[in-house]
């Protein structure tokens, strides 16, 4: 998926397992409520909030963190602060909700109002250093910065900044040394060769900034802000050449990235290319930035918010920085949050096209498909044959039960494949099979199981898929029912595909069978009506009517689709009749429409 491959992009490959995070209290990420399906629109809007008692304001802030509603939350900690001016565990939940919520100049005068109270408070310190480093004020934010430090991470974060305050107030020596004297973990060394090389040629030291290059280069070439940082340094320093031959190594590794694209468009055209940061700022940024995307995939996302929306208070339209944020919504599962970080991609960014594929992801998940397919639509029009962007568009049209237009789409995918028969390409006619499928055009269907089948033998979705449908027609049994039990064996423990096995048992009138499968089905997915209904369906061919009833009962119960509820009632009404016994044979088929099978 998208999402998988570019979380590689931005997550610098440094492993650090065990290491002892430091977390920020309370888990706020920020939501905005401009749908009504946001949890904020839940929430007095900030005129009610001077109608609320101080404990009534504290109750809707937690409410408002517990959903990660951090600018819900900001506002009321706000409110009940005003009333309780003193409480310092208000001052502090405020605070920390307004970073959360990006409002970093918020976040600041309540930062110093804390440090009147407790200096020793690390989060306040880093914020109102970053401040002073953003504002210039360079000698007071080393002072700030340098008091922040916790752990092995705020350690890290701390030295880099100070490093660049210092290039900041114009001792870009002191900056390097102070980069340099951190002693730490075995994965300090790149961060602080990568910093120390960027300082070294913003101050005109080309040559002793390519020797930090190339060893950080060397500790880990497939990290790409060091690959970018390398490749730009050999443009102007060395030859094109070389410098394309490092965004080809990276491209090896992981093809077509945008900004490695850009690179190789960039050096083969002989350009000498600009150093990744061009200030202090944006250096800091850069070292805020690849902490937080690093602590994003590592479980510290509390932590990893800070600083991302700390890096966007230096530098707003950092592309990386964005993506990074949106990235942790989605982890959060705050999609609606996401969306607003995509939107403020800069247009000109190389990672705009991959901005809007996760944007259009992200849309439908808000349930507004409409938009996501406009967008999607588009860049495919701008390039026929992204086909990561066609393959999105067509998942989204599929999601929707659209199966004639993402039959289409999918082929439009096929029609620009790579040649050979590469395994990946499986999943494509896989696809394309089910929407032809749905769309009542099995001899295409088939073909494009088989098809999938071809590149991709034992692939347990397709076997699943092609066996259960040629059991469901009463054509090639012995091979269908293979086809399952190879799928089953494969992934014992989904319950779609053990159910499939199942409801192909009770297909060929083996309902013992059915049943100890069904069963077994249920103890995976105990809260997927489609199979406890298949399950209900099972008892009652065994004689076993009372638990029959209760398990379309329970089918019931767990909202099945709308269409399914009045046969699942008269089920249980009257029992299996000719009217209704093929209920459970129509849903079985519409389980299909997400390629588990029946």
């Amino acid at each position: 998926m998208f999402s998988n491959r570019f979380n590689r992009w931005t997550v610098a490959a440094i492993a650090f397992m065990g290491t002892a995070i430091a977390t920020v209290p309370g888990a706020v990420l920020a939501q905005t409520p401009d749908h009504p399906s946001d949890t904020a629109a839940q929430f007095p809007t900030r005129n009610d909030l001077k109608s609320l008692t101080t404990s009534g304001s504290y109750l809707a802030a937690r409410h408002a963190s517990v959903e990660r509603d951090a600018a819900s939350a900001a506002a009321f900690y706000r409110s009940a602060l005003r009333t309780d001016p003193k409480n310092n565990e208000l001052l502090d939940r405020a605070f920390i909700s307004s970073v959360a919520d990006g409002d970093i100049d918020e976040a600041v005068k309540l930062a110093e109002r804390i440090l009147t109270i407790d200096k020793t408070n690390r989060v306040a310190r880093l914020v109102v250093g970053v401040h002073d480093l953003k504002t210039k004020k360079y000698a007071t934010a080393q002072t700030n910065i340098n008091q922040s430090i916790r752990g092995p991470i705020t350690d890290l974060v701390a030295t880099l900044l100070s490093g660049w305050a210092a290039y900041g107030a114009g001792d870009a020596k002191g900056g390097v040394a102070t980069i340099d004297k951190l002693a730490g973990p075995e994965w300090y060394p790149l961060f602080k060769d990568l910093h120390a090389g960027m300082i070294l040629e913003l101050s005109g030291k080309e040559k002793d900034a390519g020797t930090r290059f190339e060893r950080a280069y060397k500790l880990d070439d497939s990290m790409l802000r060091v690959t970018e940082a390398y490749a730009r340094w050999l443009s102007r320093n060395k030859d094109s050449a070389a410098a394309t031959n490092v965004y080809q190594a990276f491209d090896k590794k992981l093809a077509r990235h945008p900004l490695i694209l850009e690179g190789l468009r960039d050096t083969k055209a002989g350009k000498k290319m600009p150093p990744l940061a061009d200030s202090a700022q944006a250096g800091a940024a850069e070292a805020l930035y690849g902490i937080g995307a690093t602590l994003t995939r590592r479980g510290g996302e509390d932590l990893a918010l800070v600083y991302l929306q700390l890096a966007l208070y230096l530098q707003p339209t950092h592309p990386l920085a964005l993506l990074s944020l949106a990235d942790l919504y989605e982890s959060v599962k705050r999609p609606q949050m996401a969306i607003k970080v995509y939107e403020r991609v800069p247009a000109t960014s190389p990672l705009k096209r991959n901005a809007q594929i996760q944007l259009a992801i992200d849309l439908d998940s808000a349930d507004r498909t409409e938009e996501a397919i406009k967008i999607l639509k588009g860049v495919t029009t701008d390039d026929a044959k992204d086909l990561e962007a066609i393959m999105a568009l067509g998942n989204i049209e599929r999601g929707r039960k659209k199966f004639g237009d993402c039959g289409a789409t999918y082929s439009r995918g096929i029609d620009v494949l790579p040649p050979g028969n590469d395994k990946a390409n499986s999943v494509w006619y896989y696809y394309r099979g089910i929407c032809e499928e749905r769309s009542k055009e099995w001899a295409k269907a088939e073909a494009d199981m088989k098809k999938a089948l071809e590149l991709q033998p034992d692939q347990p979705h397709v076997l699943n898929y092609l066996g259960y449908s040629w059991i469901d027609q009463g054509v090639n049994l012995d091979e269908g029912m293979k086809m399952i039990k190879r799928a089953v064996e494969q992934r014992p423990d989904d319950g779609y595909i053990v159910d499939s096995l199942g409801w192909a048992y009770y297909r060929i009138g083996n309902y013992e069978e059915a049943v100890k499968n069904l069963e077994r089905a249920i103890d995976l997915k105990p809260e997927d009506p489609t199979i406890n209904d298949h399950l209900g369906d099972a008892y009652w061919r065994v004689g076993r009517t009372l638990e029959a009833k209760f398990q379309w009962a329970h089918a019931r119960d767990l909202k099945p689709e709308a269409e399914e509820l009045p046969k699942i009632e008269a089920k249980i009404a009257n029992g299996m009749t000719d009217d209704n016994s093929n209920s459970s044979a129509a849903q079985a088929e519409k389980k299909k429409d997400d390629g588990r099978g029946g």
